[in-house]
């Protein structure tokens, strides 16, 4: 019996991303190891130090990882089109040892990205691996976006949240889909507004400590109101909750035409996108949604011959 191609399709979501490393651990533990990776965003970044084989690495920053160590990753600088640069991941993730090229990589991968020009979907499967993971993470209005070949790249999820297409078009036979765009639509937004003498909060996730530092951004953004009043919401609060309605709804379409042979869901919606802080939480989630769809997962395979 000829062996089943396993792709993995690894979704947009910021911080719920980390639930991709409870995910890929699942599968593995069941004997479900992949043959080609494909990642958007976030599941860009986890499944390219996926498939260098450094995912236990990053596994240990995650758990580890406070808003100080977070802190070392924001490099602002918001005359490059976003308020942070980017430099500093792009060291981050070659100090994690990948190799410095795709085609370095033990494990066919790619990585999607956005030309926020002409708004087309960009397959990254070559060139610079540091450099395809920073495009495909450009969150727009966060992240500055990323010249490659002369071309300006951003977050792939603006186009393709959750890569299925990717994966059929570099021959998987079965591909597993993880999803961290459901049921993200109605979660209430948080005033960027404090009562009067309220002390500071405390920066414990990444969205906190972009409102703290430094005070020249601090004072940029505060005139940034969408609706006039002073107790409206803020950029950040907006920013996120539109990426979060954006992503849903390209996610449900892209899906509905493009359906994978499987889906895992993790239930992160509770995890706001810039709570990288929160990673036993996201790992957890993703464990425990293989759980709940291996049943389903290895009756197939096993039908189509995984061995």
């Amino acid at each position: 019996m000829v062996k089943t191609s396993i792709a993995l399709a690894l979704g947009s979501g910021a911080a719920r991303g980390w639930a991709h490393i409870g995910v890929i651990d699942g599968l593995a533990e069941a004997g479900i190891v992949p043959d080609i990776i494909c990642g958007t965003s976030m599941g860009a970044l986890v499944g390219a130090v996926h498939a260098s084989g450094r995912l236990e690495a990053l596994r240990d920053w995650a758990l580890g990882a406070d808003w100080r160590a977070i802190a070392a990753m924001v490099d602002v600088n918001v005359l490059a089109g976003g308020l942070v640069d980017g430099a500093n991941i792009v060291h981050w993730l070659t100090g994690l040892g990948l190799p410095e090229t795709i085609a370095d990589l033990p494990l066919p991968f790619a990585a999607v990205a956005t030309d926020i020009t002409s708004g087309r979907e960009i397959w990254l499967r070559s060139g610079p691996l540091a450099a395809a993971v920073r495009a495909s993470i450009g969150m727009p209005g966060l992240f500055s976006p990323t010249n490659i070949d002369g071309h300006w790249l951003a977050d792939g999820g603006l186009v393709n949240p959750v890569p299925v297409s990717l994966c059929r078009a570099m021959g998987a036979d079965y591909i597993i889909a993880v999803n961290l765009n459901d049921e993200l639509s109605g979660r209430p937004l948080v005033s960027e507004a404090e009562p009067p003498h309220a002390a500071p909060p405390r920066p414990d996730s990444l969205l906190g400590l972009i409102r703290s530092i430094p005070a020249s951004v601090q004072a940029q953004m505060s005139s940034l109101r969408f609706f006039g009043a002073s107790h409206t919401p803020g950029y950040f609060d907006v920013l996120a909750n539109s990426i979060d309605i954006m992503q849903n709804h390209i996610t449900r379409s892209r899906l509905a035409g493009e359906p994978p042979h499987a889906m895992i869901l993790p239930a992160v919606s509770g995890i706001g996108l810039l709570e990288f802080h929160r990673a036993a939480e996201a790992i957890a989630a993703g464990r425990a949604a293989v759980e709940r769809s291996l049943p389903a997962i290895e009756a197939r395979l096993g039908a189509r011959g995984r061995a």
